[in-house]
């Protein structure tokens, strides 16, 4: 015997929140909003404590901010840190950085490629090497991939 169907009840559920392919705004927007402290950054570089300054880079880098000036800001201090950083030190500094952080550095890599200044290509090529050979291929992939840019 079939049932009754005639029922509407089904029909208050919005199916429209369940289709992936809706926008919404990151909610996290708020969350990274400061951006990195250039002051604090520049007390560290005179300490010499680069490995510190280049850390406190990448775990503040406003990544899911939309404002265009505070990252270029903040991919400035990050590239004038590692390009402090000698390339004897590559190695120490990145056994210290967890794997979001060596995400994190990998995206600063690129767009420091985007932008090269005097010297500064070829320092990040030893940058984006090291950090290849500690996360391979799967760093890459997952900062080309990513929505959130440094």
């Amino acid at each position: 015997m079939a049932k009754n169907t005639s029922s509407s009840a089904f029909r208050k559920i919005d199916v429209d929140q369940y289709n992936e392919d809706n926008f919404k705004d990151d909610e996290q927007e708020n969350q990274q909003l400061s951006g990195i402290d250039e002051g604090a950054i520049n007390q560290l570089l005179l300490q010499q404590k680069n490995v510190d300054a280049l850390k406190i880079c990448l775990e503040n880098a406003p990544l899911l901010s939309k404002n265009q000036q505070l990252k270029d800001q903040a991919l400035q201090i990050t590239l004038r840190v590692m390009l402090s950083i000698k390339p004897s030190q590559i190695d120490t500094c990145l056994d210290t950085l967890d794997p979001d952080t060596t995400d994190t550095l990998m995206k600063y890599i690129y767009r420091g490629f985007e932008f090269p200044s005097d010297g500064s290509s070829g320092h990040l090529l030893q940058w984006h090497e090291k950090v290849f050979s500690k996360s391979g291929v799967g760093s890459i992939v997952r900062v080309l991939t990513d929505t959130a840019r440094a």
